[in-house]
């Protein structure tokens, strides 16, 4: 048996408790989304004390082992994505800032484009995530779609804004097919503080 000791820190659930005082997202449905995100820390956790069992009895490597660590991406970044997406969210209706605006003209000549090309990829049919995001290696903005939670993010790049457009983040106050409506209140409740936080860190 092996003597080797493997140690994780339990990801805790974050509150969020300014999300019920959003504009059209209603308060049952960010309930139950909130809850969607709980299920992710606590299958994350569930991942790492299973594999810390596996390590420390001298089983890693097994095909159990393997399979855990494929599924560590898409629990750890359903947590990070959900966290991210609700930290961006505000019933505040800010504004962004002059610093938020020029550094989206940089790269999208004016925030009209950026705003058209991010609402034309948050509304492609498919579940996924349509994020902003910083290069830190030339400080440039680009718009991604992610598909599944751990496919398909730039290498480096920093999330500045996360929109959740996976079905269940509207499905519990609008109909499925009415995804439009959702990206208005989506930007509606954009959070520019943080946004122009994350721009600058």
């Amino acid at each position: 048996m092996s003597t080797s000791v493997m140690t994780f820190t339990e990801y805790t659930v974050k509150e969020f408790g300014h999300l019920f005082a959003l504009k059209g997202i209603t308060e049952s449905e960010m309930t139950e989304h909130l809850k969607l995100y709980k299920g992710y820390v606590t299958n994350l956790n569930a991942l790492h004390a299973k594999i810390t069992e596996i390590v420390q009895a001298g089983n890693a490597g097994s095909l159990e082992f393997c399979e855990l660590n494929r599924r560590i991406g898409f629990e750890f970044n359903g947590m990070r994505l959900h966290e991210l997406y609700f930290e961006n969210l505000s019933g505040t209706g800010s504004e962004p800032s002059t610093l938020v605006v020029q550094s989206i003209e940089s790269a999208f000549i004016d925030v009209k484009n950026w705003e058209m090309e991010f609402r034309k990829i948050a509304a492609m049919r498919g579940v996924g995530w349509t994020m902003l995001y910083k290069d830190p290696a030339n400080g440039s903005l680009s718009n991604h779609w992610i598909g599944m939670h751990e496919e398909g993010h730039p290498a480096g790049c920093k999330p500045i804004l996360v929109m959740d457009c996976w079905e269940h983040a509207w499905a519990g106050y609008l109909k499925p097919t009415e995804r439009g409506k959702y990206i208005d209140d989506f930007f509606a409740n954009i959070d520019w503080g943080v946004v122009e936080k994350r721009l600058t860190e």
